[in-house]
């Protein structure tokens, strides 16, 4: 009797959920991961999914552009003509708290520009991106809480910027689950080191470990040495498959002693997944598969590589990909913003207008939510230094207004949303939080937010806890 046929007739013979099945299976279950790469179908449990939608979802797929460290929504999406006229003069009103101290307004150094049917403006520093911009929602009105990147980095991922929650992309892995069983459902692309907050980033919190993300340094171009770490070449595949159904009898003989154990039963998972990303994941982070004229089109550098990677994700089933633009915060121009700015832009913006036009021409678009933020704005005003100088040429944090864009996926085509005041400080007009933008998304997913919950510690808990709203003036009807 073969091990395939064995485990399917147990199966079927146990009839009963995937914890009571791998407590009986015990010493045999280094066969499952075995069995599924020779094309045993994942039950629905088995595939993640925790909860139904609450209504169709307009899009299935989430692609999470992170521009970390700040980005200046006056020299980017949000011109401010008022900034140039009071140029070296205090602004009309006391400047608002931030992390460090401003002076006198600090115009842009950027020429903006109207661009399509739409006629949005947005920056010089994105030649690129500006041509998509029919495509696209501007939200000019986002806020955060505080001007510290680490608590706005958790806000904007986790809903919370204090406490240890689930991340968006784990909350949406739980509840729809997995398309492809051979790749991570939530897949976090970060070139070089790790954000500020690390792994908090994309965390499962309180939910099971098997839906947080796993990272992946996306800094080498060699897409072997992108995973090296799940293959041991020093040993055969034979010899392998040998260690990796000793670890799972082990595991699982360890779960059958703590039954309901949530640690073992994600480390079982893990096992799994990793076995059989061998087969997958290697093709899905190629880029030099793609044609030369996609290559092209979506630019040289970690960043633009990425995106790329990112849109093969998605077509392979992936439904949370987050790309970081680089480790700590790279757009954090406390000086010199002018170069700093337009550095940063250059490393991206290819790479942000070719995954529009390349999801819309796959007919991808409509169904992939693509979301671009940071963690907050900058102060329009500029930087005092130690000396008591504006020389830096830079802006602080500013957490009381800033900028993001999202497209496809069931979001209007062609509009801004919302804006700060005349200097770019404040969000003024239909301020929107991080809790009104996740409750926006899940909606876009087809999930109630209110209904979304998870059972921890005595209560129901949600991604936007008590608050939010969805953005309904953003939604296409």
């Amino acid at each position: 009797m073969s091990l395939h046929f064995w485990i399917s007739q147990e199966f079927d013979m146990i009839n009963s959920t995937r914890r009571h099945w791998m407590q009986t299976c015990g010493m045999g279950f280094g066969g499952l991961a075995l069995a599924n790469l020779l094309g045993n179908t994942a039950s629905a449990e088995e595939s993640g999914g925790a909860m139904q939608t609450h209504f169709p979802g307009r899009a299935k797929h989430i692609i999470h552009v992170f521009l970390n460290g700040g980005v200046s929504q006056v020299d980017t999406f949000d011109p401010k003509p008022e900034l140039t006229r009071l140029a070296g003069k205090m602004l009309p009103f006391e400047n608002l708290q931030t992390e460090r101290k401003t002076g006198v307004a600090l115009p842009s150094p950027f020429k903006f520009e109207k661009h399509g049917q739409s006629g949005i403006e947005i920056s010089e520093i994105f030649p690129h991106l500006s041509k998509c911009v029919d495509e696209m929602t501007v939200i000019r009105s986002m806020y955060a809480e505080l001007p510290s990147h680490e608590m706005s980095l958790m806000l904007m991922n986790t809903g919370d910027q204090r406490l240890v929650r689930p991340s968006l992309g784990s909350w949406l892995t739980w509840g729809m689950g997995s398309i492809n069983e051979n790749l991570p459902a939530f897949i976090a692309l970060c070139p070089g080191g790790m954000p500020v907050g690390g792994a908090g980033n994309w965390r499962s919190a309180f939910l099971p470990g098997a839906y947080q993300g796993t990272r992946v340094d996306t800094s080498n171009p060699d897409p072997t040495r992108l995973i090296d770490f799940l293959q041991n070449k020093r040993v055969s595949s034979s010899e392998q498959s040998i260690q990796f159904e000793f670890l799972q009898q082990l595991n699982a003989q360890h779960l059958t002693e703590r039954p309901g154990e949530a640690i073992i039963e994600s480390r079982i998972k893990s096992f799994e997944l990793a076995f059989r990303m061998q087969t997958e994941a290697s093709d899905a982070f190629d880029i030099s598969q793609e044609p030369e004229h996609i290559q092209k089109l979506y630019g040289d550098g970690p960043q633009n590589r990425q995106l790329l990677m990112a849109r093969r994700l998605i077509e392979r089933g992936v439904r949370f990909v987050q790309t970081w633009h680089g480790d700590m915060q790279p757009w954090d121009s406390h000086s010199n913003i002018r170069e700093e700015h337009r550095k940063r832009a250059n490393e991206c913006d290819a790479g942000l207008a070719a995954l529009i036009i390349d999801l819309k021409q796959r007919g991808l678009l409509d169904e992939t939510l693509i979301l671009c933020t940071g963690e907050f704005g900058r102060t329009p005003s500029v930087e005092m230094g130690q000396d008591g100088s504006g020389a830096s040429q830079g802006r602080d944090h500013n957490h009381w207004g800033y900028s993001l864009w999202m497209a496809g996926g069931g979001i209007k085509k062609g509009i801004v949303y919302g804006a700060t005041d005349d200097f770019g400080f404040k969000a003024v007009e239909n301020p929107v939080s991080a809790h009104d933008l996740h409750a926006t998304i899940l909606h876009l997913m087809g999930y109630d937010h209110e209904r979304m919950t998870y059972r921890y510690a005595g209560r129901d808990f949600r991604l936007t806890d008590v608050k939010g709203e969805v953005i309904q003036p953003i939604i296409e009807s």
